[in-house]
């Protein structure tokens, strides 16, 4: 199905590439994003959808120093949020806080509770722990992965361990297992790896060749969607990862990111520089059958698996997000700095 947006927008001053569900505030649908300007000061803009679910309101704007290239909120504290940035020469992360009574102030300043200075290279990513109050976090840059141990009150981050995945992988991303604490994916050029953060050592991989976006399916043990340049989603069963269990045709250009929904078992979102963003429904019964017995049957049941195509962007999407508090809502970010809030209930009861 193809269709253009329905959706509430919200327009940033710059370009921008990552957005976040802010999973800890249980009061609103709230996200965070942030842009990504090298001449100009960068900005993090906390967003709230309205009660009435009509309207995206400016909550906080905050002045960042740098360009913004990954942002997260902490699971458990809506104040607290990671962003690895790049002054343009080079890259760092860091851990900051929303200050307490931003809404009175005039020119609220974020505070910046650590710094994780230990990487030397490019910096892709922070991971935080994936359910419930921890202070363990991961962060990723080409070569090496690093586990920290996170202290707020202190305002210090201590690497507990790390470990390189080799001169011969660039890695570039990555998702913690909501199902086993101990395992990280990790994306590269030419494959996927997992990491066991006890001993901190590869235990498999995945061979595939640009995979840009990774996501566990946060309802099912053992299941890993994986988003590639050309070559669309593939749903991967970690049991038996020699080939994938399904496959989605992706976008018409880059499959750039893809998100399991918190709720919804086999709801995802993808999004491509094909300027769209597609819903699908990959079933627990579709990824358990066989494979198809003719490429009529194949073709048949790739296409069906499209519940709608978001097409009302002018420009490549990199950030998606589902929100926790409304599963059925997600915020998607264009290139351009355009958010788009967007509810998928009319495609629930096909469920």
């Amino acid at each position: 199905m193809q269709g253009g947006s329905s959706g509430i927008g919200y327009g940033l001053k710059y370009q921008a590439r990552c957005i976040s569900d802010v999973k800890a505030d249980t009061d609103y649908t709230s996200f965070l994003t942030g842009t990504l300007s090298l001449k100009e000061e960068n900005e993090v803009h906390l967003l709230r959808l309205s009660s009435g679910g009509s309207e995206l309101i400016c909550e906080g704007l905050f002045s960042h120093p740098n360009e913004i290239w990954d942002l997260a909120s902490c699971p458990f504290d809506q104040r607290i949020f990671s962003t690895v940035f790049s002054t343009g020469e080079s890259y760092g992360a860091a851990i900051w806080q929303i200050p307490e009574l931003y809404g009175q102030l005039n020119s609220p300043q974020l505070e910046r509770v650590a710094s994780l200075d230990a990487h030397v290279g490019k910096i892709n990513c922070v991971l935080w722990w994936p359910s419930g109050r921890c202070d363990k976090l991961i962060s990723m840059d080409e070569q090496n992965i690093f586990l920290w141990s996170l202290d707020c009150s202190n305002k210090s981050a201590e690497v507990l361990s790390k470990d390189s995945a080799g001169m011969l992988h660039s890695l570039s991303g990555g998702a913690w297992d909501p199902h086993d604490v101990n395992a990280v994916a990790a994306t590269g050029e030419s494959s996927v790896q997992f990491w066991d953060l006890r001993t901190m050592k590869k235990v498999n991989s995945i061979e595939r060749a640009h995979v840009r976006g990774v996501d566990y399916n946060p309802k099912r043990e053992h299941i890993l969607i994986t988003a590639e340049d050309e070559s669309g989603i593939h749903v991967w069963d970690l049991r038996k990862a020699k080939a994938p269990v399904q496959e989605l045709p992706g976008h018409t250009h880059w499959t750039w990111a893809v998100k399991c929904n918190p709720e919804y078992d086999g709801l995802i979102l993808s999004a491509g520089t094909d300027s769209a963003v597609n819903l699908w429904y990959a079933s627990a019964s579709s990824t358990n059958n066989k494979a198809p017995e003719s490429p009529v049957e194949s073709t048949r049941e790739r296409v069906n698996l499209l519940l709608n195509s978001y097409t009302d962007y002018e420009d490549s999407v990199y950030g998606l997000a589902w929100s926790s508090r409304e599963p059925w809502v997600f915020a998607s970010l264009s290139y351009d700095g355009r958010v788009v809030i967007e509810s998928v209930k009319p495609f629930l009861p096909r469920l």
